[in-house]
């Protein structure tokens, strides 16, 4: 049975295209420049990091994940459970995830002063809030340009599952824009069957140079991106078998689950595994209005083991210290139950876990009430996360970009890094 707990907005509404028609559409070049510009390149170079967003789409309540609060008016049904860091108690809807807490930290005190699911979505993925008339680029955006590995075939900013190319990387240019996939190889990024290898590369010389000739007369930005576009894809029709779940062992299938959820994080190990700069995964749909209780049990179960095997097979392959990974949503869910056993929007004080790379392990930052209505300590707002989390994975969040001349701030200069949070 499909159960409708979300509200109806039309931020549950996805738009599909195909990838690789939308890929050769062409690509831009967008200016990274920092005053320390070598200095970074250098250490990036030597220290490579990478983030992973886990997306759980719709408001997750904080009350049935990371601030539980029982035997309060306001707690539900569910009991807090220690965690693998002494003092920290989460949800016992997550005891996986409790046992690799050691790996995790928390934010509990974050105030986005919005409820409404755009608005609340906006501000978590482009640390601002939304402004008729200004685009700046998603969180995933930023760090495929700031964290980009030149010489790789595959895009910067994945997000599972999605169809085709977003438009979320504003003046960074299209080469930085989101790609969506769905636990699969990517649709028409096999060669036919009729070519042979040879006719093939007969074809790519043949366009190639066609290109050259081209260019030596009529030579623009915008052509050198098309061509530069139609390359990248041939490299991601040469490694399309990164994007196939099926070719992890059977044990890491059963440990993953074959769900969807479960799929989209092994591919996520996957992507991350090949040095992609930033992966989303999302799972759907927590807009509890009605049954909060029992939609958690059910989408917690879920989501706990995947979420927890991800960050062991991270730790496990050393990879847990270059790559950023947050578990955010848009808001978090009214500490008051309404007459329909649901909680609603709630943007007044709410929680997101996040762990690895730069980010102090076992950490818990800010605090809200008894009964989770207020913020009491350390307020934070999504334009801190946003430098949090660049920070963490190295990017200096205070530079800015070098746009045709104009610097534009890589964050809202308005806010700044959880300096404590960070090692």
């Amino acid at each position: 049975m499909k159960c409708r707990y979300f509200c109806d907005s039309e931020a549950h509404s996805l738009g599909r295209r195909s990838f690789m028609q939308a890929f050769g559409a062409g690509l831009a070049v967008g200016g990274w420049g920092l005053a320390s510009q070598a200095q970074a390149l250098a250490q990036l170079k030597s220290d490579q990091k990478r983030m992973l967003v886990v997306f759980l789409a719709g408001g997750v309540s904080q009350l049935e994940t990371w601030d539980p609060k029982p035997k309060t008016d306001t707690g539900g049904p569910f009991r807090a459970i220690p965690t693998s860091v002494p003092g920290i108690h989460i949800s016992e809807l997550l005891p996986e995830t409790a046992k690799v807490f050691n790996r995790l930290s928390l934010i509990r005190s974050i105030n986005s002063h919005n409820d409404d699911h755009g608005k609340g979505s906006y501000q978590m993925g482009y640390g601002r809030n939304r402004m008729p008339g200004v685009a700046y680029p998603h969180l995933g955006s930023v760090c495929a340009k700031a964290l980009e590995r030149p010489n790789s075939p595959l895009p910067g900013f994945l997000k599972i599952p999605g169809g085709g190319r977003g438009r979320d990387a504003a003046y960074l240019g299209p080469a930085y824009n989101s790609v969506g996939v769905n636990g699969n190889p990517l649709a028409n990024s096999a060669r036919h069957g009729s070519l042979s290898d040879e006719i093939d590369q007969k074809r790519h010389d043949f366009r190639r140079q066609l290109n050259d000739r081209f260019l030596l007369s009529r030579r623009s930005a915008e052509t050198e991106v098309y061509t530069e576009s139609f390359e990248q894809a041939l490299g991601l029709m040469e490694r399309r078998d990164v994007f196939d779940v099926s070719k992890e062992s059977d044990v890491d299938q059963e440990r993953y689950g074959k769900h969807d959820f479960g799929r989209h994080c092994l591919m996520a190990r996957r992507l991350l595994e090949q040095d992609v700069s930033f992966v989303q995964v999302s799972h759907s749909n927590y807009d509890t209005h009605n049954e909060n209780f029992n939609f958690h049990l059910e989408q917690m179960a879920e989501f706990d083991t995947p979420f927890s095997n991800l960050i062991r097979d991270l730790e496990d392959r050393g990879m847990m210290e270059s790559t950023l990974v947050v578990v955010m949503s848009e808001f978090g869910r009214t500490p008051r139950i309404n007459a329909r056993y649901g909680r609603d929007h709630w943007g007044k004080a709410w929680s997101i876990c996040l762990g690895g790379a730069d980010i102090q392990p076992g950490a818990v930052i800010g605090k809200t009430n008894d009964n989770g209505t207020e913020v009491i300590d350390r307020e934070v707002a999504p334009g801190d996360l946003f430098h949090t989390y660049l920070s963490a994975v190295g990017i200096d969040s205070s530079g800015t970009f070098d746009i045709d001349g104009r610097e534009l701030p890589v964050a809202d200069p308005a806010h700044g890094p959880i300096s404590e949070l960070i090692s």
